[in-house]
């Protein structure tokens, strides 16, 4: 029988994943010869079989790949054979020839089976934190450069030990090339330290006892540290918020299983197979009525943070607490990158940790903690990182053959980088107004264009605000890449992002959130486009309100409050409303006020906006539930939270009406009810439910009003709002009720952090039709 011969070509996430050793064993079950072995940025595999059965290999593999594996692209050419060619079936060394791009896998949880070895006391990795194989561990954080191999990753500095390299060598172990694997006697040691490496045998012992007694620690994991403490009783998080100057902002914490969370916290199905996951991510969850954490996990909220331990060490350490949940935020000073280095984390947390639980691991890559929520049932990503990143999205549909480095807005930054009709977002880089993260943004960008080699940009896409430092970075590679420079409106990329996810090029987009810089330079926020491709036209929004004194309504809502009823009061009946009521709300009190009615009378220093984030604001701030912001979106998440436990039952107007040749929704009004409906003595949360519902219906009617006009069938709902549960869901009721299709994210984020994306969407497009 004549044989035949070919060469099939994988890629996908096929690297450091068990994918030879699993292509190894299904070769030899089939009785094929050949070999495989990892390119740059593929799988090589050589058969020589009878025709048939190598097609159906192809198919076992795609059928029987490696758990965390996932196939983009199987090719099989086939070439000329010399009859019996090979005698065997073979794993040949990497080899570094590459053509297209590297899709590096992300960092998985540890596997059921590591998992037992660590707890089973007969086991040479007893107790041992570190312990991985293919099917689990890191990666991303531990990859320098591909082919990923041990010696090109963090792991080099630890030869692995005989035993392990017998497990590493041998094709039928889950650890054959395995390249974070090591035991207790060949890699990374954890240590606890204070002034000095402490002398104890059980480090991780004696630190899940110190966070029990109430100390504090910072706990180096495997993408960054997290800042530890225990949840039972208030004094230990009163004195964490004390040392880091968050006062306010809910901690995310880890508990040991999901048995353990259902006592204090509602989890539905979608959200148990979630936090379960081999991702592993944090999930706004709903607390229960047994509820019993202390209230300053979480202040106010009706929810919070929880994520299900993702290392050997988090496993461990719960091993030896009887706590339910120990507080894990990310060790950074506010606005900074997480910090990853052992004398940086000792010399940046002084003041702020009692003690440190570290080990001598380099973290590559920083990667935070990915954070979902579910509205109605919908997965939103309010974060997409560890466990996610760098898996890309497919632009396949999208993108000719170029090369986009898109940067994103300012806040929440990601950056994106397309290649070969792949767009890999980054990690979360941050608040890139601080120094120390805009330089970890153009030090993530130098890693990811080397990992992907990229030896070209053919252009760089950007947000419009011109004093962004991402615009000014963008206009820096620009120049260094001698490539294209290319804008896109804020909203105008969320839009792209939701193209992206359903696969789309047309929608009206309902966009709200805080802050996004218009084409007319003022700050747009609740919008009604209607995106296609590249292009877009605004049809809508919110009515453009005054802020007065710019920026300082973000911080100080009851100023918003003041704008937006300022034509409909009399000044002094005002000026008595704001001293009676909200006195406290106004930083220099009585004068303050003074200073507001004259800068709104004069219309010096005022600023317009049609942002949905300020009209929630001072929503919040008229109801007495938020008066000052002291982290990102607080007043409207306060406000949720207390339309939660309200009722639909209070008369807000939605009044629609034509401004300057445009649809808008008067906020106003809105407010005037609000304020009318508390006077009244209705219950404030009736009053919040009632209220997000009015601006959710205005919102809703808008995108009816413009799809009418348009004939677009499709509306989509996106923005940092669209986390709202409340409004989430009555908006897509309102649309789909009205007979059209309602669309929201599902693997991008609604907030800021897939706006990269939506920009290298959004020029791919404009480039493809060029």
């Amino acid at each position: 029988m004549k044989l035949e011969k070919a060469r099939i070509l994988v890629q996908g996430i096929v690297q450091g994943v068990g994918f030879r050793p699993t292509v190894y064993r299904m070769a030899k079950e089939m009785g094929l010869k050949g070999s495989v072995k990892n390119l740059g940025n593929s799988v090589e595999i050589i058969l020589e079989g009878n025709k048939e059965e190598i097609k159906q290999f192809a198919q076992n593999l795609k059928q029987n790949k490696p758990p965390i594996s996932k196939i983009t692209s199987l090719k099989i050419n086939w070439e000329k054979s010399n009859d019996h060619e090979f005698d065997d079936f073979i794993i040949l060394e990497s080899s570094a020839d590459f053509s297209g791009s590297s899709v590096i896998p992300p960092d998985v949880a540890i596997c059921d089976k590591c998992l037992e070895e660590v707890m089973n006391k007969g086991n040479s990795r007893y107790n041992y934190p570190f312990t991985a194989c293919t099917d689990c561990g890191p990666r991303f954080t531990v990859i320098e450069s591909i082919p990923y191999d041990r010696e090109r990753t963090s792991m080099d500095e630890f030869p692995l030990c005989d035993e392990c390299m017998i497990e590493y060598r041998d094709p039928l172990d889950r650890r054959y090339h395995a390249e974070a694997t090591c035991c207790p006697e060949c890699g990374p040691s954890v240590f606890l330290y204070k002034d000095d490496v402490l002398d104890v045998e059980n480090p991780v012992l004696e630190a899940a006892e110190l966070i029990d007694e109430g100390n504090i620690l910072a706990i180096k994991g495997i993408g960054g540290t997290h800042l530890v403490a225990k949840t039972t009783e208030e004094e230990p998080v009163i004195t964490l918020r004390e040392r880091l100057g968050r006062f306010n902002q809910p901690f995310a914490c880890m508990s040991p299983d999901i048995e353990t969370v259902k006592t204090f916290a509602e989890v539905k199905d979608f959200e148990e197979e979630t936090l379960l996951s081999r991702r592993r991510p944090i999930v706004v969850l709903n607390k229960n009525e047994n509820y019993y954490l202390a209230p300053s996990v979480s202040p106010v909220l009706h929810n919070l943070g929880i994520m299900l331990p993702y290392s050997g060490l988090h496993h461990l350490l719960f091993k030896y607490s009887n706590e339910p949940a120990y507080i894990m935020t990310s060790a950074n000073i506010p606005g900074e990158p997480m910090l990853i280095d052992n004398e940086e984390i000792i010399n940046r947390l002084e003041g702020i940790a009692d003690y440190y639980l570290l080990h001598d691991r380099k973290i590559i890559n920083r990667c935070d903690d990915s954070v979902i929520r579910f509205r109605a049932g919908d997965l939103a990503f309010i974060r997409r990182s560890r466990g996610y990143v760098p898996e890309p999205y497919d632009f396949s549909n999208i993108a000719d053959d170029i090369n986009i480095l898109a940067l994103g807005p300012e806040l929440d930054v990601t950056f994106a980088l397309l290649k070969d009709k792949k767009c890999y977002v980054s990690q979360h880089i941050g608040n890139t107004t601080k120094f120390e993260t805009y330089k970890y943004l153009q030090e993530a960008i130098d890693y990811m264009i080397s990992i992907t080699k990229t030896e070209k940009v053919d252009a760089v896409a950007c947000d419009l605000h011109p004093m962004f430092f991402t615009t000014k970075l963008a206009h820096e590679l620009s120049e260094k890449f001698e490539c294209d420079i290319f804008g896109v409106q804020h909203h105008h990329a969320h839009a792209g992002a939701l193209f992206v996810d359903h696969g789309i090029d047309e929608l009206i987009c309902i966009a709200a959130d805080g802050v996004g810089y218009g084409a007319d330079g003022s700050a747009w926020g609740g919008e009604i486009l209607h995106a296609k491709g590249e292009n877009y036209e605004r049809l809508g929004s919110l009515m453009p309100q005054n802020m007065a004194g710019g920026d300082l309504t973000t911080k100080y809502p009851i100023r918003m409050v003041m704008a937006m009823i300022y034509d409909y009061y009399d000044p002094e009946e005002l000026k008595e409303l704001m001293k009676n009521e909200y006195l406290p709300y106004f930083k220099y009190g009585a004068k303050e006020i003074d200073l507001v009615l004259k800068q709104l009378d004069s219309k010096f220093n005022i600023q317009k906006t049609t942002s949905t984030g300020r009209v929630l604001d001072a929503i919040s701030a008229a109801l007495g539930i938020c008066g000052k912001r002291t982290y990102e979106g607080e007043c409207a998440m306060k406000l949720e939270s207390m339309a939660y436990f309200g009722e639909d039952i209070c008369e807000i107007p939605v009044k629609i009406k034509n401004y300057d040749g445009s649809d808008i929704l008067d906020t106003s009004k809105i407010l005037l009810s609000v304020l009318e409906n508390k006077e009244n003595g209705k219950s404030i949360n009736d009053i919040a439910c009632s209220a997000q519902r009015a601006v959710a219906e205005g919102l809703a009617k808008l995108g009816i009003k413009a799809a009418d006009k348009t004939g677009v069938d499709v509306i989509g709902g996106t923005g940092g709002v669209f986390y709202n549960e409340a409004i989430s869901k009555t908006i897509r009721d309102v649309v789909t009720e009205n007979g059209y299709e309602f669309v929201q994210h599902k693997n991008t984020c609604a907030g800021d952090g897939s706006v990269s994306l939506g920009q290298a969407a959004i020029a791919a497009m404009h480039y493809k039709k060029s």
